[in-house]
């Protein structure tokens, strides 16, 4: 009987090493949502990835999209294992492929802004009838989603959408004339070249909602899950990982639920959503 017990606990330290070590050296791929162009992306998310990594043993590859509808197209076909989005997208990712938020930002509230040139004679999006308007794409949330619901909505515009793919182009194109106004969010307006962001002004705020979320597909390891998400709430609470968050932006990092993006389900914004192109 001892030499059978030795037998099946020597099987048991086996596999249990055998599954740590598998998990250990799986690479985890890690999506953001193109709110910048590719190499500011990197530049902001490889440095926390690195700590990531350190911090939980694990492995993870930045995974780049060329634009905000490709983003989706990939997260609804559950190509990424984690995943920075927006509130609308982690809705959208729960529904399509299961995703769950782990961590958000606790310190902030969401929302879109409405710019036009400085020197425009425009004060009030009512004055953007029949007028174009830039927008990344039709599903960013605050800078397109909400804004557009709240001009269609609240004050009764009828406007021609050019989306441009990013908010860097949507501040160059109001600034370039191609558009009288574009939507973006405060984070990335505040990112743009001081003579770019000068030479914009401010007209609109949307209504605030919860901000984004990183999120994780369902067919991650919960024990995965569970030493990302302490990994990522310890990484908030060291200076040089609040510095870090910041960039992204993510000013105070905490957990975080599904129940709080449901919400965003009672605002209707599926009439101004596009659904993801399949291939």
């Amino acid at each position: 009987m001892k030499k059978i017990a030795i037998i099946i606990l020597c099987a048991i330290s086996i596999i249990c090493t055998k599954t740590y070590a598998e998990q250990a050296e799986k690479v985890y791929s890690f999506g953001v949502v193109p709110q910048f162009e590719s190499i500011k992306i990197h530049q902001i998310w490889r440095p926390i990835l690195d700590i990531l990594e350190q911090e939980t043993g694990y492995k993870f590859n930045l995974v780049g999209s060329s634009n905000i509808s490709k983003f989706e197209q990939e997260f609804s076909q559950g190509k990424f294992d984690f995943a920075y989005m927006n509130p609308y997208h982690m809705v959208m990712a729960n529904d399509y492929a299961g995703y769950l938020p782990i961590v958000r930002d606790n310190g902030r509230m969401l929302y879109g802004i409405l710019v036009v040139k400085k020197d425009s004679d425009i004060t009030t999006p009512a004055q953007l009838n029949g007028q174009t308007i830039a927008f990344p794409s039709p599903n960013a949330l605050g800078a397109s989603l909400l804004m557009r619901q709240e001009l269609q909505d609240n004050f009764g515009v009828s406007f021609n959408s050019n989306y441009v793919k990013t908010h860097d182009s949507v501040y160059i194109n109001v600034l370039l004339g191609e558009a009288a106004a574009g939507g973006g969010v405060q984070k990335t307006l505040n990112n743009q070249k001081p003579q770019f962001k000068e030479a914009l002004r401010i007209i609109h705020k949307t209504q605030e909602v919860v901000p984004h979320p990183i999120a994780v597909l369902p067919s991650v390891p919960v024990e995965v899950v569970n030493r990302v998400r302490e990994a990522l709430l310890k990484i908030g609470g060291l200076e040089q990982g609040r510095q870090l968050l910041e960039e992204i932006p993510m000013k105070k990092i905490g957990p975080a639920n599904m129940d709080e993006y449901i919400t965003l389900k009672e605002i209707d914004l599926d009439r101004f959503y596009v659904a993801p192109a399949t291939q």
